[in-house]
């Protein structure tokens, strides 16, 4: 059953109803997709605080420039979900990262994570986010969308932790397809998908 969203930018009179959704447990309550915003060490010693006040921070940062760090999926009044989005400059993991490191110089806008509320699973919302997402980059100047999904195979069960990037058979329907496989250390090579996005002819 599908449910009838309201998607909306982050807006700092958002973030506590980002807070409600992130506070439902699991990762997104100690990380506060703050994981791509910090790099390396720093990541590893901040804490739940320090991570939302990265959040607060990419938010105001991104307000100055007339646009959000995401998308958050309501249903009715309650936050069921979240979509990170931006130009790619705004990781700072991405710019070190060996694994995700940029594939040439091409301006890009980059999709890192996505949650979900636990009542709110199996019903879409992960797809409706996306679609909403490349709207919305689009509509902010973005040509070219990445991500870096992971690869699931038929029948194969895994945890909601595991999957905060997106499958890689979500973004091949939307549109997406595979430009390059990256090693990884003891694990399967790490795809990353791209988009081109034409933007809106001008009335």
């Amino acid at each position: 059953m599908t449910i009838d969203l309201d998607i909306r930018p982050l807006t700092p009179d958002r973030l506590p109803d980002l807070a409600s959704l992130f506070e439902q447990g699991g990762d997104p309550k100690w990380c506060w997709c703050a994981y791509f915003r910090i790099r390396g060490f720093d990541f590893s010693k901040g804490g739940k605080e320090r991570h939302r006040a990265a959040m607060e921070a990419a938010t105001d940062a991104a307000a100055n420039e007339d646009r959000a760090p995401g998308l958050v999926a309501y249903d009715g009044a309650e936050a069921v979900g979240w979509i990170s989005i931006g130009p790619r400059e705004d990781y700072e993991r991405l710019a070190y990262s060996t694994v995700l490191k940029p594939l040439d110089d091409k301006p890009v806008w980059s999709i890192v994570c996505f949650v979900v509320g636990k009542k709110a699973r199996g019903r879409g919302v992960a797809k409706r986010l996306l679609d909403a997402g490349v709207d919305y980059a689009r509509d902010h100047g973005a040509t070219l969308l990445e991500a870096y999904p992971v690869e699931v195979e038929e029948g194969e069960r895994i945890r909601a932790g595991d999957v905060f990037r997106g499958t890689l058979s979500m973004f091949d329907k939307a549109g997406f397809e595979v430009v390059a496989r990256r090693a990884t250390t003891g694990g399967a090579p790490r795809p990353i998908v791209r988009r081109a996005i034409r933007r809106r002819p001008k009335r």
